[in-house]
């Protein structure tokens, strides 16, 4: 793999766009990070073990725990009728119960918690558990739910001009259905979960979460605490990706549940296959769309109306859908337009936020139409994807009515294809499918235009909470959660730049809900925005607090004083410096105080649902990639064979992470669209529930040629330091490997039109594609 690197670390000593490493890296490897399952256990420990619903819906007609309660090792047995105050672990819903009571919604739903001195007890224990269920009827399909009007939440419409006119006038028009699976998070560390009671029923929750305050919120509603009483500590997840926003809650609850009813220590990490019966996916979508096209390749209508399924709960699917419809667009401008999202409710595994949180579903419908536009006119997609990106005005506007400021789709378009020589390679490729039978190669140009904040308005705020002591030592605590993104890097990079320091003088601790209150997940890419403004306001505050003690120090006037390197300094005579260390003791006797809090809300982000217009964005990012596949008409196998990307991180705050999420993104999105699949019985039994039956990519799955830079010159206004956000993005630009197939398959079928490619793209997907009729 091949990616653009920045400069060295300056002389100065500002670690802030220079490359660095991961701040647990070296510890990642030698097996020193410790996550909740490594941590040290307190005497008395117990473990848990949930037993859990075997059926998809039913009523539960007998519920016998006293024998398991009196096997041997066990120690408690509970239910929902242990639970002290309000059942439920849902987000915002109330409709997710920790515990059943008197029905189950789909299979793996928790009915009971044994709790015992070793996992051979609780297992011994859960056997004995009697669990009778009346069977009632499932609906365990979209297509299903959507004949029986099973749905949650209220549609979602977003409209723009006669969309009905502009179909009926458009020379070329198209119609057909998007189906993209779900992806299953496949984190490293499974949801885990240890709780220490404390005095005064107090509980001290270690959580692998990306939200400790939504963590501590659950505790103390299952408990009928106040939060204050619950101080949820995230030190880090071995990989989240969505799948620890909302979920991590309820395993911390059942823990924390047995905590509290037994005062003794409780730990709960979920095996592989519990993890992956349990808990919630990907949403898979089914899109169905009418579009029209000038004969130039012109886009001038589009109606979709996008489908998900959101599971036996709500979770937060209504934002997922919401986060979909908002990415219909891609990078295009589209005059005229309907837009309908709903959220079909069936009987599986309340599906959850996942990387892209909606946006890649969205983004892969309007990809297909493009593409099959292009094939019916006989033109290159990437023509007509440059010749519809969005313009000046009026073609500056979002489905949404959100103006598009900036756009940066052309610019990475232009450059990307020149460096990677697409015109060229896309003869070869042609030139090379001529003389091969049986190998088919396909390229493609992939854009992404992601648009960054929660667009739940309220959540776009962080705190943090900076500490330096008299020795000079920093300590900054702040509300995101490291899973492995580099977050707490950034944010000692930050710290470090805004006081002058080293980055040895600056430790990030653990992430904690005693130290920074009310915190939003570190989720929709916005960690670093977010959390890296607060840090640098509390920084800027103890910084301007030092002023006048250094400039004390150094005999010069206030504005004259430069923090830098780990000295203070007079600028107008850089020989005359004193370490940091004694300003700050000087400070310390001076009754300066050397704490300060800092806080940040993301400006002008608002969106009115019913309406289907506001800002619901505050900038958004952009990138860009081309992708060549080589695929087998024999067997439908088919391989990344090169990978460029130009993507656009603004001003990237520590280039090597941020390459680092767009290389792993990208690899994540090949494994959602042509590897990772999943597969229920028709029971509503998930049948690829571990390792050997769902594949995620490995390293030989990577491409071969992969070659990733950073768009330079691209610093964004108002927003920290001019970085973008880079977690999600990147992963919408494995889309491409679609294309990339389309053009491959198109090759195969003599030029003949394909109507749809779902996702995953599996070799049997392959095979039956090629197998279609033209036009089918």
């Amino acid at each position: 793999m091949n990616s653009s690197r920045h400069t060295p670390l300056s002389p100065a000593g500002s670690p802030l766009h220079h490359d660095a490493l991961h701040d647990s890296a070296l510890r990642h490897v030698t097996g020193e990070a410790l996550y909740v399952d490594d941590l040290p256990e307190p005497p008395r420990t117990l473990v848990g073990w949930p037993v859990t619903a075997r059926v998809a819906r039913g009523r539960i007609t007998r519920l016998d725990v006293e024998a398991a309660r009196a096997a041997p090792g066990v120690r408690a047995v509970l239910t929902a009728a242990d639970v002290p105050g309000v059942n439920d672990v849902s987000p915002f819903s109330h409709d997710e119960p920790l515990l059943a009571a008197g029905e189950v919604f789909a299979v793996g739903q928790v009915i009971a918690l044994v709790v015992g001195e070793s996992y051979d007890a609780c297992r011994a224990g859960a056997a004995r558990v009697v669990v009778e269920v009346e069977p009632l009827p499932a609906l365990l399909t979209i297509e299903a739910a959507e004949a029986a009007g099973s749905y949650h939440g209220t549609p979602h419409f977003m409209r723009r001009g006669d969309v009905d006119a502009a179909l009926a006038a458009a020379p070329v028009r198209l119609s057909g259905e998007v189906r993209t699976g779900g992806q299953e998070h496949f984190y490293l560390e499974t949801h885990a979960a240890l709780v220490v009671p404390q005095e005064l029923n107090h509980l001290l929750v270690h959580s692998s979460t990306q939200h400790p305050s939504e963590v501590q919120a659950k505790v103390a509603e299952v408990l009928g605490l106040s939060r204050s009483a619950v101080v949820v500590e995230a030190r880090r997840m071995g990989g989240g990706f969505g799948g620890k926003e909302t979920q991590a809650a309820h395993v911390a609850c059942l823990a924390a549940l047995a905590a509290a009813r037994l005062r003794r220590p409780v730990k709960l990490c979920l095996n592989r296959d519990q993890d992956m019966v349990m808990t919630g996916k990907r949403h898979p979508f089914v899109s169905r769309y009418e579009a029209g096209f000038s004969a130039q390749g012109d886009l001038l209508a589009l109606r979709v109306r996008a489908v998900s399924d959101g599971g036996w709960a709500a979770d937060l699917s209504g934002a997922i859908l919401d986060r979909c419809l908002f990415h219909l667009d891609g990078a295009y401008y589209i005059p005229a337009l309907e837009f309908e999202g709903r959220v079909a409710k069936t009987h599986l595994a309340s599906n959850t936020a996942f990387r892209g949180f909606g946006g890649p579903q969205g983004a892969a419908v309007i990809e297909e139409v493009l593409h099959r536009a292009a094939e019916r006119l006989g033109l290159d997609p990437a023509a007509v994807q440059r010749r519809n990106f969005y313009g000046e005005a009026p073609r500056d506007h979002t489905p949404y009515h959100q103006r598009v400021e900036g756009d940066r789709s052309a610019r990475v378009f232009d450059e990307l294809t020149a460096r990677a020589r697409y015109a060229e390679r896309r003869a070869e490729v042609e030139a090379w499918n001529a003389r091969h039978r049986w190998q088919k190669r396909g390229i493609a140009y992939q854009p992404v235009k992601f648009g960054i904040s929660f667009t739940a308005s309220h959540l776009n705020q962080a705190g943090a909470l900076v500490l330096i002591y008299a020795d000079g030592g920093v300590q900054i605590n702040h509300g995101g959660t490291e899973m492995g993104q580099g977050l707490h890097a950034k944010m000692l990079a930050v710290a470090a730049h805004e006081l002058g320091l080293r980055a040895e003088q600056v430790r990030v601790m653990h992430t904690s809900t005693d130290k920074v209150p009310n915190t939003s997940a570190t989720a929709a890419s916005s960690g670093s925005d977010l959390n890296g403004q607060a840090v640098a306001a509390a920084c800027v505050t103890l910084r301007e607090r030092l002023r006048p003690v250094a400039a004390r120090l150094l005999r010069c006037a206030e504005a004259d004083v430069r923090f830098e390197g780990g000295r203070a300094s007079d600028v107008a005579r850089p020989d005359r410096a004193v370490p940091f260390e004694e300003v700050t003791q000087a400070a310390y006797m001076a009754q300066v105080s050397l704490s300060a809090a800092g806080f940040y809300r993301t400006p002008d982000v608002h969106y009115d649902r019913a309406a289907g217009r506001g800002r619901p964005f505050h900038y958004f990012a952009y990138g860009g990639a081309v992708v060549e596949v080589e695929l087998s008409t024999l067997t439908g196998e088919h391989r990344v064979t090169r990978v460029d990307v130009l993507h656009d991180a603004g001003r990237s705050l520590i280039p090597s992470i941020d390459v680092g999420q767009v290389e792993g993104g990208f690899v994540q999105g090949l494994g959602w669209l042509t590897r990772e699949e999943l597969v229920w019985s028709p029971e509503g039994h998930l049948k690829t529930h571990s390792p050997d039956t769902y594949k995620i990519p490995a390293l030989g799955d990577a491409p071969r040629a992969f070659h990733v830079a950073l768009l330079t010159d691209a610093a964004q206004e108002g927003v920290i330091h001019g970085s973008k956000a880079v977690g999600e993005p990147p992963f919408l630009l494995a889309i491409g490997v679609l294309g990339a197939l389309r053009h491959a398959l198109q090759s195969a079928r003599g030029g003949a039109e394909l109507a749809a490619l779902d996702a995953p793209c599996t070799p049997e997907r392959i095979l039956r594609a090629l197998a279609t009729p033209p036009g089918a």
